[in-house]
């Protein structure tokens, strides 16, 4: 989920740098264009996912820039009633009555007790309706701890295991400063699927440093060949502070080229394509209907609730009788939030009211990343939130990050997804 929320927030700023959005977007979201009138407010919003952020880790990988914590000295029954709280207050906040996806990030959640699993679940459906088969999701490592208690958060409540992968070259994962080898993570996955089979996703990272496309092909060859039915593939990102941005940088490590891991990826999609696995989004594929239902409900731009240290969220505040709906971000600190949650109830450390034109672009960013494209996105966001756009003989010109490239037809009918094309440009109307 880490990734989703980082794709998230880069695709949003890639596309405000590149496009002035006020110019184009007003201009359609005029009522006087068509004599209709915007809705004065949107329809109670009464479904949302949540997402529950774990902070803590045993390690910090070489790549990794998320908002996590080492710490072996966990006051573990703090925690728990803590998240327990804040569960609490954003049910009761945003007045959201029924909860359709759960998902627990970090961080690494499989450090958490399956007791607290357990007792946020038990929250969340004493406060709402959480249907029996609502997708649960945790996020494991594929270490034998993370291994020996697969089961009990089955019985806590888990049904789907997304297992960070990331690499079945041991020489990889020793660079990326992970704490399982190959025969780890196969030996997981193969548990993981005893255990909630068609319900286990892994996460692969192509793009590493020496990597080549035979190697990366042969690699995803033997991976898919012990995998369930999802599939998320990332291109690895340097992030600035990062110890493997400092090796790169100093030339200890060489990153393949742009050319090279546009390679890698559309290589990926054949392979992924004859093994059965449809495209539904820019990094995700699925068979046999194993599409996620909590990480497409973030690229539709539905209603979510993030709990935890550093969690963010999108919803409506309800009970403060506001009409719009708003992003939350917690505090990141744990120590901190817990204090904070102790004192008010919840780690709320900013909110920022998002108007139409807000909206507007977060549902068109999000869209992007979807091979259904955005038209459904941009419906809901007229139903919702009162934003009235319509086609219009102008054409917006987008250009995309390298990380990806989407193509449209002109009714945003059609779309293409052509990976990470360097230098591509999308164009389409707006609806």
């Amino acid at each position: 989920m880490g990734d989703v929320m980082l794709a998230m927030r880069k695709c949003g700023a890639g596309l405000r740098r590149c496009l002035p959005w006020s110019r184009y977007i007003l201009r359609y979201m005029s009522a006087g264009m068509t004599g209709r009138k915007i809705p004065a407010a949107p329809l109670p919003s009464e479904e949302a996912s949540l997402y529950v952020h774990w902070p803590y880790c045993l390690k910090r990988c070489s790549y990794c820039n998320f908002n996590k914590y080492i710490s072996r000295d966990v006051n573990h029954a703090e925690m728990r009633a803590c998240l327990q709280l804040e569960t609490e207050a954003l049910l009761r906040v945003s007045q959201v009555s029924r909860i359709t996806s759960v998902f627990f990030g970090g961080g690494t959640p499989s450090l958490a007790p399956p007791s607290t699993i357990a007792a946020i679940l038990e929250t969340v459906a004493r406060r709402a309706d959480l249907p029996v088969d609502a997708e649960v999701t945790l996020e494991i490592n594929p270490t034998p701890m993370g291994l020996a208690s697969l089961e009990e958060f089955r019985l806590a409540g888990v049904n789907r295991f997304s297992i960070g992968v990331q690499s079945l070259h041991d020489e990889a994962l020793r660079v990326f400063g992970r704490d399982h080898n190959s025969q780890d993570a196969l030996h997981t996955i193969a548990e993981a699927q005893r255990l909630c089979p068609g319900r286990v996703s892994v996460d692969v990272i192509f793009g590493r440093p020496g990597q080549t496309v035979e190697f990366w092909e042969a690699e995803l060859n033997e991976l898919l060949s012990a995998c369930d039915d999802h599939v998320s593939l990332y291109q690895l990102t340097l992030e600035r502070g990062t110890r493997l941005f400092k090796q790169v940088e100093a030339g200890q490590l060489t990153m393949p080229g742009d050319d090279v891991t546009a390679h890698m990826y559309e290589s990926a999609r054949r392979i992924l394509g004859k093994r059965g696995f449809l495209q539904y989004e820019v990094s995700n594929f699925a068979r046999n209907g194993a599409v996620s239902s909590h990480n497409i409900s973030y690229w539709r731009a539905g209603q979510y609730l993030g709990v935890g240290p550093g969690a963010h969220g999108r919803f409506i505040p309800h009970q403060e009788g506001a009409i719009l709906r708003e992003a939350w971000t917690q505090t990141l600190e744990p120590d901190v939030w817990m204090k904070e949650v102790r004192c008010r109830g919840h780690g709320t450390r900013r909110r920022i009211q998002l108007g139409h034109l807000a909206l507007l672009e977060e549902v068109l960013a999000m869209g992007l990343r979807l091979v259904e494209g955005v038209s459904h996105q941009v419906s809901s966001a007229r139903r919702r939130h009162g934003a009235s756009v319509h086609f219009h003989t102008y054409t917006l010109v987008l250009f995309p990050t390298p990380a990806f490239a989407c193509c449209f037809s002109r009714c945003l009918q059609q779309p293409l997804v052509c990976g990470p094309l360097i230098a591509q440009k999308c164009a389409f109307s707006f609806l």
